[in-house]
């Protein structure tokens, strides 16, 4: 069973193969999504709850989170800030994920953005594609800054046959 594979690595030697399935966990490329993660975070939504407490704002209803050429979408957003409060630590978003950024695209249940290390986590019947092709599992983390991820629990994938390069 494969434990890794790189997209770009199986589409060259699987390019005659439809399918692919059952793979432990997949490493692919994602230079679609890699984000330049110092630009601003816009949010717009239906409803913000800010609580000064505990250093949070909750997004509610067709919330839609940019930065730079990413997208993300979701019914809930909920804002954590940093300590001294200047900038957005975390993104916590439920009810409904898409991840967007030029050919790729993401879907999960739940995902959590750290904005620093511009690592992604999106847990919860994932589905990535990336032009024709569909990769499926239960956690992926994306590395916005490298463009990079990897796709865990019970991975299938499906990619459309190309022609070889001479």
């Amino acid at each position: 069973m494969l434990k890794a594979i790189r997209i770009t690595t199986v589409l060259a030697l699987f390019a005659l193969a439809p399918t692919m399935g059952a793979a432990q966990g997949a490493s692919v490329a994602f230079g679609g999504l890699k984000q330049d993660t110092s630009l601003a975070v816009e949010v717009s939504a239906d409803q913000l709850a800010v609580n000064q407490a505990d250093g949070t704002a909750v997004f509610t209803g067709n919330v839609l989170v940019g930065q730079g050429a990413m997208r993300l979408s979701a019914g809930r957003v909920k804002v954590e800030y940093t300590a001294d409060g200047t900038g957005i630590s975390k993104l916590f978003a439920s009810e409904g994920v898409t991840l967007i950024n030029a050919t790729d695209a993401a879907e999960a249940r739940e995902a959590v953005y750290t904005i620093d290390s511009g690592n992604v986590v999106m847990t919860g019947d994932v589905l990535l594609t990336q032009g024709g092709n569909a990769l499926s599992g239960q956690k992926l983390v994306i590395d916005l800054k490298a463009g990079t991820g990897v796709m865990e629990g019970r991975v299938q994938t499906v990619f459309q046959p190309g022609k070889a390069k001479n």
